[in-house]
């Protein structure tokens, strides 16, 4: 089927408004932000929600602005706007770099930061990013507002902590130490763009030239988006010299479950999980 199921389409104007409707429609609702993960799942009827909710027209949702102690993207933030941002070049250039590598120009004009990391698709560039950033994920719901930290966000394959009538409204991202470098890459799929094996880093080294903090995530090998914590153990109070590097990286999917299909068996999406990260260290490493 390439067509999706019959549905009623909500477009609203604000979070309340949105709130409402997926409190009235339950699980039968779903949220549309930018489309690019949602709809194609429903032409292939792999999900078939009887109600569209669209954020898109809700105001002042799509931003990036520098706050005291945070760069805060709001949820419709689209790619483009990310692989644009000063800010975001100047602060952490993951973001930009990872967004120019998803997918062609029409998703990038049209995807959202808060409907990528909603979606919680391992082969997602912007869940892995956002977890080694280590962000606060705002959301609201009819009980309020609450903030989520990006490790106890992504629980499983499209599956979040979000309850039912929850929506993501802002990604806060805390101001990188000095000396802090950020990189992101990956082995993609030459038909979707979606990750075989990436890796996001985020490292901040001392005057001495010691590792003091180590975060890293895992996108594409896994059923779910992982943190690298043996890797991130095997790096911090150390010298990254290659063969360090190197050594830590082997241990990119250790105990992950990886993915075996025809993009890719288990072993291959093993080694290319290796040698991506220790590539995408050492370019933190170089900007740190």
């Amino acid at each position: 089927m390439s067509v999706p199921a019959v549905f009623d389409y909500h477009p609203v104007q604000s979070v309340d408004e949105a709130i409402a409707l997926l409190q009235l429609y339950g699980d039968e609702a779903k949220i549309l932000a930018g489309g690019h993960s949602l709809l194609p799942a429903m032409k292939l009827r792999l999900t078939q929600p009887e109600h569209l909710i669209d954020i898109g027209p809700i105001p002042n949702l799509a931003y990036i602005r520098k706050e005291k102690d945070a760069i805060v993207l709001g949820t419709l933030t689209r790619y483009k706007q990310i692989e644009q941002s000063e800010i975001l070049h100047k602060y952490y250039p993951i973001l930009p770099e990872g967004t120019a590598l998803i997918g062609d120009q029409q998703v990038r004009n049209r995807g959202t930061i808060g409907g990528s990391v909603a979606h919680s698709d391992p082969a997602g560039d912007m869940p892995g990013i956002v977890l080694a950033l280590k962000a606060q994920l705002v959301v609201q719901g009819a009980n309020g507002t609450r903030t989520i930290a990006a490790d106890d966000f992504f629980v499983d394959t499209f599956l979040t902590a979000l309850e039912q009538d929850e929506i993501v409204t802002a990604i806060r991202l805390p101001l990188p130490a000095p000396h802090t470098g950020s990189a992101y890459a990956k082995i993609s799929n030459k038909a979707s763009h979606y990750a075989i094996a990436g890796c996001a880093a985020v490292l901040t080294i001392n005057k001495k030239g010691l590792c003091t903090s180590a975060s890293i995530a895992i996108t594409g090998a896994s059923t779910r988006i992982i943190r690298a914590s043996e890797v991130e153990a095997a790096l911090i109070s150390k010298k990254l010299d290659d063969a360090t590097i190197t050594s830590a990286s082997s241990h990119a999917v250790a105990n992950a479950d990886l993915i075996s299909d025809i993009h890719g068996s288990a072993e291959y999406r093993q080694q290319m999980a290796a040698v991506i990260t220790r590539r995408v260290i050492m370019h933190a490493l170089e900007r740190a």
